[in-house]
């Protein structure tokens, strides 16, 4: 018999109604599915009042900050305003309640909330790509990832919308194996469960962009031209700058050689074509720039720790 695993999701004003529904409904739908009890879950507010969401729903909480110590994990939701929320006595009960061994999460733009607490110092984190450049301009101490969904030790955070499914079926799995996590997803008509490795593809095009837009060019060449690698030599000369240019760029603000990061990006190609479509792994690799099945899956191995044949598996 299984002690209910007790959830906590704070809203906050304007925050998203999306979040907080696909949160709760999949632990709903685990308790279903599985016959048990194993999941509880409650509602709070910042102060302890009705709150309004971001589509007008008025939500009541059932739960205190000073009672929520009992929860085993306490998400922040977030929404379009969330980073001007600077409530001190919130940021203070968050500390608060990790300090007693609480997990801490955050939904959305509800990492900001986080990153003002000192809660996501030295952790890895994601948000949604609407508040990631400003989260990293601002916190610094914090590792922004641009993933779906991350959790590091006891920090959970997801980029919101359908990711939190993805973050929570993942949750379940851990906890209660992938057969559950996959009931699930198909009540939810979700075809694929996600996990940290699938990146928010847009967060990857901000970053560049605010960065320089030379890289942002090579990099778009790059993702055109998979199949067929084009040479570093012609990736320089097509953005008009030296391949020494062209090092200097990616050293400088992506820490990887262009090599490297072109390798990723053909790997990350290869993934989503294993767990998206029915091709043979040789189609594949020939369709990710690669020319030896071998050389393949040793990359993709060093990228994913698994490998490509595992990958396509039910796990």
């Amino acid at each position: 018999m299984h002690t209910p695993k007790k959830f906590g999701f704070v809203v906050t004003p304007k925050s998203s109604m999306n979040c907080l529904v696909c949160g709760i409904d999949t632990l709903r739908i685990a308790n279903r599915m599985s016959g048990q009890h194993l999941y509880d879950w409650n509602i709070l507010t910042i102060n302890g009042e009705s709150e309004r969401c971001s589509s007008g729903i008025e939500i009541l909480p059932d739960l205190s900050f000073e009672e929520a110590t009992s929860l085993d994990i306490l998400f922040v939701l977030g929404g379009l305003e969330t980073d001007k929320i600077n409530d001190e006595h919130l940021l203070a009960e968050l500390r608060r309640i990790a300090h007693h061994g609480t997990e801490i999460g955050a939904m959305s733009t509800g990492a900001f909330i986080l990153a003002a607490a000192g809660l996501l110092n030295n952790y890895r984190c994601t948000i949604h790509w609407e508040g990631a450049i400003s989260l990293q301009e601002r916190y610094p101490q914090v590792i922004f990832t641009g993933s779906l969904f991350e959790i590091d030790r006891n920090r959970y955070t997801c980029a919101g919308g359908t990711a939190v499914i993805d973050m929570m079926l993942h949750m379940i799995t851990e906890q209660h194996g992938s057969k559950l996590a996959q009931d699930i997803s198909l009540q939810f008509m979700h075809d694929r469960i996600r996990t940290h490795h699938d990146k928010q593809q847009v967060v990857r095009k901000l970053q560049l962009a605010a960065k320089s837009q030379k890289l942002l060019s090579i990099v778009e060449i790059m993702e055109q031209n998979i199949e067929d690698p084009i040479s570093p030599e012609n990736l320089a000369a097509t953005v008009g700058i030296s391949i020494r240019q062209v090092e200097r760029l990616f050293r400088q603000h992506t820490d990887k050689s262009p090599a490297r990061y072109y390798m990723e990006l053909r790997l990350e190609h290869a993934r989503l074509l294993l767990l998206q479509t029915s091709m043979s792994i040789t189609e594949i690799f020939i369709a990710s720039g690669f020319t030896t099945h071998s050389h393949f899956a040793k990359s993709y191995r060093e990228q994913y720790g698994i490998s490509p044949s595992r990958e396509r598996k039910p796990k």
